[in-house]
């Protein structure tokens, strides 16, 4: 796990400012977090401790976390006993990954005792455990009985012990030479595997980190290490060493091209060289809030919007299904001329044909060749009475194929539709953005009403950016707020752009009647793109034109309008461009 023994080696040099403070609240937000409120210097901060398998951390935090109204038996017990209680040292054995927080308290009986707060951040294995000061279990919140562990029990009144230990290196104390003999001990395998097995609190991204240096970014094994890259490794250990011991460290959040969080670390990471995207910050503290709340808020809204995305996927399946069944038909339609050549052809031969004849062999006088034409009869009509059945299905041809052709035409508008809704749906952000797309499937008829329930929040104003000239630019949530961006708030003489034939938001340049450079449509267009389905494509056209010349049909679904007098720009997008943007929106 990233936060390894080393990171929260980190974490303690960081949380040294909260020694001398006094426990103010506790909550516990869920079932694996517990939330501390320290008061120091008049000030109170946040001490978040979760032990969930996948988020195991300790930290103080600045995100605003919603509390139960009614407290756990464990939150009711932790206030009990640390309510009140003064932090008097933060403690962590080498370079495991357990904080001791040791809390001077009062207990029922009026003496002060020192009470001491384990925070064990490993991983499905992480716990939190209060301990007495004759070393024994008060209570925790994952208890360990025999049946879940041979080797270590985590019960009230138990005398704590450490969690198994291997023998390993610390890093922060060995010497260079202790270093080489333990690399020189190792069978032959990878570098970066191979140092997890001799340095102990450390994570997979730091030795790959250290191994990508000493390789200058090739694959390294043992077996390579000769007195130069021996060197080469000592040197990236020992820096990295001293930057812990003197606090300059600039920590590192890694995510994907498309977004997606994979991994931190308290040092700057080239591994991934162009293929990952780095955000860099100041403490372990901002880092932490922003790789987990990101993360957990994309999985919560994953979660909450995944009954939509089942929905928008089968609905756009059952449209595509339904174009496909009406384009088969219309096809069919194109026989309705053979049909009116048929009857015409009976007409004119009624002498020639008698009733029980199954075929008619009759010449086509409207081919200047007068090729013979074999025509299918009924046995049981009259020749009049089988070319009345070819004019009857001549005319059904003409009607199906006008009504076929707007059918089509309609279930594509509606295809395009759920598109941009899809497409809307992945770009959201917030839960209010998923509960204002489902407020619009409803009054679409997508959904039932009835199935929202409670008042629904405010809706989130248009995302705002500023352009490098200084002119507002703001981009529509979803479809409704694109209409109402482009119908209500834009005035005749803004610039409205979009994506050409592609799902996307509208975006508008306020211009306040000036014609903007073209420095600033570029930057429009580029978000245009970026808040669009074509986000990862390169040479987008966008289309952009007067806000005047756009008009939005009767009848027509949200976000759908047409445009004239419009001119097409060919764009790239840039992620680095739309964080600017965003920026020059906040900073003014």
């Amino acid at each position: 796990m990233a936060l390894d023994g080393a990171f929260l080696y980190t974490i303690k040099q960081e949380l040294q400012f909260l020694i001398g403070g006094k426990v103010d609240k506790i909550h516990q937000p869920s079932r694996e977090e517990l939330l501390i409120s320290i008061r120091v210097n008049g000030g109170i901060y946040k001490l978040l401790i979760c032990v969930s398998a996948s988020s195991s951390r300790v930290h103080v935090t600045n995100v605003t976390i919603d509390n139960p109204k009614t407290p756990t038996m464990f939150c009711m017990f932790m206030r009990k006993h640390l309510g009140g209680g003064k932090l008097i040292d933060i403690r962590q054995d080498g370079l495991e990954r357990i904080l001791f927080f040791d809390f001077q308290c009062m207990n029922e009986l009026g003496d002060m005792v020192i009470l001491t707060l384990a925070c064990e951040i490993m991983g499905r294995y992480s716990n939190m455990i209060l301990i007495n000061q004759e070393g024994r279990v008060m209570d925790s919140l994952k208890r360990v009985d025999a049946e879940m562990s041979r080797e270590r029990l985590v019960l009230p009144n138990v005398k704590y012990e450490l969690p198994p230990r291997n023998n390993r290196l610390n890093f922060l104390t060995a010497t260079s030479n202790d270093i080489i003999q333990a690399i020189k001990g190792l069978p032959n395998g990878d570098l970066a595997k191979s140092l997890i097995k001799i340095f102990e609190g450390v994570s997979p991204i730091l030795c790959r980190e250290w191994s990508y240096y000493v390789g200058k970014g090739a694959d390294v094994k043992i077996s390579d290490m000769n007195e130069e890259l021996l060197n080469r490794l000592t040197f990236i250990i020992e820096k990295t060493k001293l930057a812990i011991l003197n606090r300059n460290l600039l920590y590192t959040a890694v995510k994907t091209k498309d977004g997606q969080l994979k991994d931190f670390s308290f040092i700057e990471i080239h591994q991934y060289g162009t293929l990952m995207i780095t955000k860099p910050f100041n403490n372990a503290f901002d880092l932490l809030d922003y790789f987990y709340s990101e993360r957990d808020n994309f999985s919560r809204l994953k979660q909450r919007a995944d009954d939509l995305f089942k929905l928008l996927v089968s609905t756009n399946e059952r449209i595509t299904k339904k174009i496909s069944i009406q384009q088969e038909e219309l096809a069919n339609c194109d026989n309705k001329e053979l049909f009116k050549l048929y009857g015409d052809l009976i007409s004119a031969n009624m002498y020639k044909i008698s009733k029980g004849d199954s075929v008619a062999t009759l010449e086509n006088f409207y081919d200047e060749n007068y090729p013979m034409v074999k025509i299918p009869l009924n046995v049981r009509k009259t020749p009049s009475q089988n070319a009345q059945y070819y004019y009857t299905e001549y005319k059904k041809s003409i009607t199906a194929q006008e009504k076929l052709t707007e059918q089509i035409s309609i279930a594509k508008q509606e295809l395009v539709y759920i598109d941009s809704v899809f497409d809307a749906l992945t770009r959201a952000e917030t839960e209010n953005e998923v509960i204002q797309l489902r407020l619009e499937l409803a009054e679409q008829g997508y959904i039932k009403a009835n199935r929202l329930k409670g008042k629904p929040p405010k809706e989130l104003p248009p995302l705002e950016f500023k352009s490098s000239d200084g002119y507002t630019i703001l981009v529509g949530r979803n479809n409704k707020q694109n209409d109402k961006l482009t119908t209500k708030i834009a005035n005749k003489s803004d610039i409205w752009l979009h994506v050409h034939n592609i799902t996307g938001s509208h975006v508008i340049i306020f211009t306040n009647g000036d014609t903007p450079p073209d420095r600033t449509i570029e930057e429009a267009c580029i978000l245009a793109v970026y808040h669009s389905k074509a986000k990862k494509s390169s040479q987008v056209p966008v289309d952009y034109c007067l806000v005047k010349y756009v008009k939005k049909p009767n009848g027509s679904k949200p976000g759908m309008v047409i445009f004239t007098h419009n001119k097409t720009a060919y764009i790239n997008p840039h992620d680095e461009t739309v964080e600017r943007l965003k920026n020059y929106a906040k900073a003014t």
